[in-house]
């Protein structure tokens, strides 16, 4: 008996043992000879919150337990007797402890834990209790999806079984099995011909599955049926079960007959033949006609080896599907087909069923069928770069904005020269990163002709950073000389900036591939007295023979090895120019090379420019803008910018806020974006349009994903004017004025 337990645990073998229950994941509690609380780990204490102030050393076992008990938390028996018992010295409810015995403890709050008692060598005992709430719950859910599944498994009209894969014993069948098959013992006793589920379990053997099988299987009457399954493999208490599904039990002879009808009347080349020997066992009139009446299918090959190949193909995968061959045709005459077969069982003998395809004519267009892969390929390649952009720009827009407005904003206000120059350096480089951004966007899109005034030098200056970016950065020199103050010209700017940046990237290919070569060079001016301008490509490269210069505009017409080039990047150039009502060029350089010339027509600017009063206006008037953007610092970047141009500004980072503001105030202009939590643009649009239609025109859009499908499907049908971010200060002002300018004309 230890009389001091308090004393005890704070000798060095105490403090050892209190460390050592302490760190058990289990409620533990040590009772001495006398059933009395020596000690217990901050677990156990947790487990009995109600009992906090009497697990104290010295407390009796048999006055805890009453205390449970009487909270009503005790599931008994923890004290019922069995023949593992130690008799107690104390008297009543205890009399007798349940050693190595677990017992369940339910408390109010739902927890669930077991309580074992183990006896020690020199009395006294160990109280371990166990949190067994989730091993409760999810033993609790795994009945409940069990009954679930087998009640869904009893309700279904399918025959399903599931039996043993070494000896076919059933472990389960479906109601409709047992109604088809009878009562059963072992999945032997279905099959017409006992080999047929050796093949079947040896597909599923190696596959894990199989579909669409079609097998011979016995009713209860021993009648056979051919019918169509579906298997799995699955593992179940330590061993293989295959687990098929039969359909189609009452009305495949039916299916039979009609199919065997279809088979006859389709107008194609179908056959069965005997695996073996190749005897024709059926053939279609449309087979007929494209072999003859031959009674063996060895007679269509033009090799007979090729026959004995396939079989042995079919043998192993079961099917083969559109494989090319050389046949004879009715006149003798050889001829490749397209072959799709399948191995199948049929009256217990290994059976061809086959479909032959005439190519004759389809093998006249295969080349040109392989071009037209290859460019879808390539339009495939493309739209999954724009996928791929469209995320990466609308996550870098958004804080790309930021820096460049600020940075922009700067250069405005500063007046100090070094602290100007270092703004200037700031400005320069989030330029540069927005710019690039841009430049891989514009690559990336896809759309119709979209007609607008823009800068010719600017969109050379946009290809030249894309192919400086390119995989073959550094290895060519690419320089530019643009004319100054070019006309614009109406064009669509992603168009034009393709045209430019495939020339380029041509060139740089050419001279990579030879070797010959390293410069590339773009230059711009007048052309034919400034009624067009002129856009010059040039390079020192191999060039391109005579013989074959006038055909490099015909579609799919490449010189380049497979895999280097597709044959349509020229034709795509030539239609793109044709379309701006210009002209493409090719000629051999003074120097060698080759030089690419294309001549758009000027065009008149009818873009509205700001007009100098707008700003005055805004400020006399104080123009009221709403901005909705969840990106914070983007809006309140382009509030300060819009500040300063002397609007009213109201930001908000979501649709809610925003649209309960426009319920309560007027506002002459919306800015919004378009990817936002909770109502994104589309639907905030869609509120606007049908609570405050005279806003529709006076709203506009500031976004960083002009590239997602879904966001240019509503650019689209929105038709309202939208900024790409990041947006400069001098543009953004200008957007407005734009804006208000046409909703103010047309009102």
């Amino acid at each position: 008996m230890i009389q001091d337990p308090s004393a005890n645990a704070k000798t060095p073998t105490g403090d050892l043992l209190l460390d050592t229950i302490g760190a058990l994941p289990d409620g533990i509690a040590l009772f001495d000879a006398d059933h009395c609380l020596v000690a217990c780990n901050p677990k156990f204490r947790a487990q009995f919150p109600n009992l906090a102030d009497r697990l104290q050393p010295g407390a009796r076992w048999i006055d805890l337990l009453k205390d449970v008990e009487a909270g009503g938390h005790y599931s008994p028996p923890v004290t019922a007797a069995n023949q593992n018992t130690h008799t107690s010295r104390q008297g009543g409810l205890t009399d007798q402890l349940d050693f190595d015995r677990k017992a369940e403890l339910r408390f109010a709050d739902g927890a669930i834990c077991d309580i074992t008692l183990k006896p020690m060598m020199h009395g006294g005992f160990v109280a371990i209790c166990s949190d067994v709430t989730d091993q409760r719950q999810a033993e609790s859910t795994a009945r409940e999806q069990e009954n679930i599944l087998r009640t869904a498994l009893d309700a279904s009209p399918a025959a399903i079984v599931m039996a043993r894969l070494r000896d076919g014993k059933i472990l389960y069948r479906s109601p409709g099995a047992a109604a088809f098959f009878g009562d059963t013992e072992t999945a032997l006793e279905h099959y017409a011909d006992p080999g047929d589920r050796d093949r079947y379990t040896a597909v599923l053997a190696e596959k894990g599955r199989v579909d669409d099988y079609r097998i011979m299987l016995r009713d209860s009457e021993g009648t056979p049926h051919s019918v169509t399954s579906w298997g799995r493999l699955v593992e179940f208490d330590g061993d293989a079960y295959a687990v098929t599904a039969i359909m189609g039990l009452s009305e495949q002879q039916l299916r039979e007959a009609m199919i065997e009808q279809i088979v006859e009347s389709c107008p194609t080349a179908i056959q069965m033949t005997h695996a073996e020997t190749g005897d024709v066992l059926f053939y279609s009139p449309e087979c007929v006609a494209l072999f003859g009446p031959l009674e063996n299918a060895k007679q269509y090959y033009v090799d007979p080896v090729v026959r004995a190949r396939n079989l042995a193909n079919l043998r192993q995968k079961g099917s083969v599907v559109e494989q090319k061959v050389q046949f004879y045709d009715a006149s003798g005459t050889p001829f490749w087909g397209a072959v799709s077969a399948r191995l199948v069982r049929y009256k217990g003998e290994d059976v061809i069923v086959s479909h032959t395809r005439d190519l004759t004519e389809e093998r006249k267009l295969e080349a040109e069928m392989a071009h037209q892969q290859d460019q879808l390929h390539q339009n495939e390649k493309l739209l999954a770069m724009g996928e791929l952009l469209a995320g990466v720009a609308h996550e870098l827009n958004n804080p790309l904005s930021v820096v460049v407005g600020h940075s922009l904003m700067l250069r405005e206000d500063c007046k100090e020269p070094d602290v100007l120059r270092q703004v200037e350096k700031i400005s320069h480089a989030a330029e540069r990163c927005a710019k690039i951004v841009k430049t891989f966007l514009t690559m990336a899109r896809q759309h119709p002709t979209k007609l607008q005034n823009v800068d010719v030098n600017e969109l050379v200056q946009t290809a030249v950073d894309v192919a400086r970016y390119g995989e073959s950065a550094g290895a060519v020199d690419i320089s530019c000389a643009l004319e100054d103050e070019l006309p614009e010209i109406s064009a669509d700017p992603d168009q034009i900036t393709q045209v430019i940046l495939n020339l380029i990237l041509n060139a740089e290919q050419a001279i990579q591939l030879t070797g010959t070569g390293g410069q590339v060079r773009v230059e711009t001016c007048r052309h034919k007295d400034g009624a067009e301008l002129l856009i010059r490509i040039a390079d020192d490269g191999p060039g391109i023979p005579e013989e074959i210069r006038s055909r490099i505009f015909e579609p799919f017409f490449t010189t380049k090895d497979v895999g280097h080039g597709t044959g349509i990047g020229l034709t795509l150039c030539h239609r793109i120019i044709k379309t701006h009502e210009g002209d493409i060029r090719v000629s051999p350089g003074q120097a060698g090379g080759t030089v690419f010339e294309v001549t758009l027509p000027a065009g008149q600017s009818d873009v509205s420019q700001p007009k100098a009063h707008d700003t005055d206006l805004a400020i006399s008037n104080k123009v009221k803008i709403l901005i909705v953007d969840d990106e914070t610092d983007v809006a309140e970047l382009n509030a300060e910018i819009l500040t300063r141009g002397g609007y009213d500004v109201d930001v908000f980072d979501d649709a809610d806020a925003a649209l309960a503001h426009l319920r309560e105030h007027d506002v002459a202009l919306i800015l919004s974006d378009l990817n936002m939590p909770g109502i994104d643009g589309r639907g905030f649009f869609e509120t606007i349009t049908a609570e405050f239609p005279h806003m529709i025109d006076r709203t506009g859009f500031i976004t960083g994903d002009t590239m997602g499908r879904s966001s240019q499907t509503f650019l689209d049908e929105a038709d309202r004017p939208f900024l790409e971010k990041p947006v400069a200060p001098k543009e953004l002002r200008a957007f407005v004025g734009e804006i208000l300018e046409k909703a103010e004309a047309t009102e």
